[in-house]
């Protein structure tokens, strides 16, 4: 069963690290890509299989920043989702998160299109080469999404 956990700079800090590098390796090859965040590691068992990076916040605006990555298809359950916008809408209160996302990765695209994010697309944000999309979400638009409703007893 996959276990979604919350991990802090201050709180825990060689999880959150960890959780951080993770997600850096994966996506940029390399650890270290973003300086400070706070993270949600999702595990199968003790296997951490996919993380969320909370970062970029604009305390006063209410916005936030989320970069994710996995090794599985399968980290995406409905209580993951919901564990995911909880921190920032319910525990930072946010009014806003922001994703942004490689035109090549067509996944994510068709993820973040699926849930309702509004999209702009600029090119060549991830280099000459590569375009990508920023997509947003409002606590309103979150609020309102079939995935924020109660869980009766699907994990």
């Amino acid at each position: 069963m996959l276990e979604p956990r919350y991990f802090g700079p201050r709180s825990t800090p060689i999880e959150n690290r960890i959780v951080g590098d993770f997600v850096s390796r994966l996506i940029w090859g390399e650890h270290g890509q973003v300086a400070e965040y706070c993270s949600m590691g999702i595990f199968d068992g003790e296997r951490l299989v996919a993380g969320t990076l909370y970062h970029n916040w604009q305390e006063d605006a209410g916005v936030i920043e989320l970069t994710s990555a996995s090794t599985t298809k399968r980290w995406l359950t409905r209580r993951v989702i919901q564990a995911m916008f909880h921190l920032p809408f319910n525990m930072l209160g946010c009014q806003m998160v922001v994703l942004r996302v490689s035109e090549r990765n067509s996944n994510m695209v068709r993820i973040a299109r699926s849930f309702g994010f509004t999209e702009v697309y600029i090119p060549r944000l991830y280099g000459r080469d590569e375009g990508a999309y920023v997509f947003t979400l409002t606590d309103d638009q979150w609020r309102g999404h079939r995935l924020n409703r109660p869980i009766s007893s699907e994990a």
